[in-house]
Parts: C-alpha cells; sequence; structure tokens
C-alpha cells in the first residue's frame, strides 16, 4: 500500500502554481508515494478574470471538491495571501468538509502548507498560521518545514519561504519563483513524503499488532 499525497493549490497569476509542481517533483523522489495535483475552485466570475488578465487554468490539473479532500494521507496546501490571510478560495473549500469535520474522517491525516505574497513583508508566515484553525478543527495534524534548507536562511537576495513552508515573492513580471525559491517546494514536497509515508507504514504496522494481540488474547 502506498501513501497518498494531494497537493491542493489556488493560483491566479502561476506563482502558486509553480510552487506546487515543484513540490510533486520532490515528493516523487520517496519511492511508495503517489502524488497528484489538484486545483481549489475559483469563486472568481469570469468577467472578473478577464478584468484582472488572469491567464487560463491548467488543463492538466483537476478541480478537487472538499469530499475528495478525504481520500489522500497527506495534504499539501498552496495558497496566495489576502492581506496575511488565506483567500476566499481556500476558505470555500474548507468551508465545505463540515460533513468530514462531523465524522472525524481527516483526523490523524498529515497537512503542511506553502505560499506567495506579492512583497517581502506581505504575510506570508500569518497567510499560513491563518490555515491553522481550519486543520485544527478538522485534526489535521500539522507539517511545518522548518529551517531545513540554506535557502531559507540566506539575506542575499529577498526570497519567500519560512518555517512554515516554501514561499515566493510574486511579482508582475512573471519572474517569480526563482530558482532558490523552488529547490526550497522541491525540498519541502521530498521532506512531506517522507513523513507521510512514515505514518501510512506506522501505522499498518500498529494493526498488525494490535490484530496479533488480539488473537493471542483470544487464545488465553
Amino acid at each position: 500500500m502506498s501513501a497518498k499525497i494531494y497537493i491542493v493549490y489556488y493560483s491566479v497569476y502561476g506563482h502558486v502554481e509553480k510552487l506546487a509542481r515543484a513540490m510533486q517533483v520532490g515528493a516523487k523522489r520517496i519511492p511508495g508515494v503517489d502524488v497528484s495535483l489538484y486545483q481549489m475552485p475559483e469563486t472568481l466570475s469570469d468577467e472578473i478574470l478577464a478584468q484582472i488578465k488572469a491567464p487560463p487554468k491548467p488543463a492538466d490539473v483537476p478541480v478537487i471538491s472538499p469530499l475528495e479532500l478525504a481520500d489522500a494521507d497527506g495534504l499539501l496546501i498552496g495558497i496566495p495571501t489576502r492581506f496575511g490571510l488565506l483567500p476566499a478560495q481556500a476558505k470555500a473549500l474548507f468551508d465545505g468538509t463540515g460533513s468530514l469535520w462531523a465524522n472525524n474522517t481527516l483526523r490523524n491525516k498529515l497537512v503542511g502548507t506553502f505560499f506567495s505574497t506579492n512583497t517581502q513583508h506581505g504575510g506570508q508566515e500569518t497567510t499560513a498560521l491563518s490555515m491553522l484553525p481550519y486543520f485544527s478543527h478538522l485534526g489535521l495534524h500539522y507539517v511545518p518545514f522548518g529551517f531545513s534548507h540554506p535557502a531559507l536562511s540566506r539575506v542575499d537576495e529577498v526570497l519567500g519561504g519560512s518555517a512554515y513552508g516554501a514561499g515566493t515573492v510574486a511579482l508582475a513580471s512573471g519572474d517569480r519563483p526563482v530558482q532558490a525559491e523552488l529547490d526550497v517546494a522541491e525540498a519541502q514536497g521530498e521532506h512531506f513524503a517522507q513523513e507521510t509515508l512514515f505514518r501510512v507504514l506506522g501505522r499498518q504496522t500498529f494493526e498488525k499488532l494490535h490484530k496479533a494481540e488480539g488473537k493471542k488474547n483470544e487464545r488465553m
């Protein structure tokens, strides 16, 4: 049995999408892990998207529904900031998980975050923190990346990302993410995939031991 990871993101101009694809590259380095990309449902109208000159959504990435989140063992959630908080599209997705909450369906699954802001001080850490109430109420186990990549400690240039996960400082020119930011995303994807696989294999081992112990007690 393999571990199943869903990388679920929302992206208007492609910055978070690029991070998500880098996450997928890193996660696929771990054998025994199945990694899938999903987009969050768009809530903006076609008229608004045209006014803000948003490019078309990628045709190769399906749109996920709230209930489909339950099929994954681990979730990597990628979002741009909205004034230092999660965007409406992410809120709409997780607001739709009421039945999953009621049945503890997402309990003990792993979750991580990555993000994008338009400026260096645009709220990358608060954007990640704004997701934590959803994770807590749903019983998801949050897996921060920590300072696990040297690029996160660099001060020679402006880079996105923090202990909470990979990130980018978006530019209208489309130049971002830069390679260092993509490297962090790949490393986080690999780390998260490893942790998710550990969790799945550990659960399987526990269930086998528990079952064997039950049979042993029946014979006594």
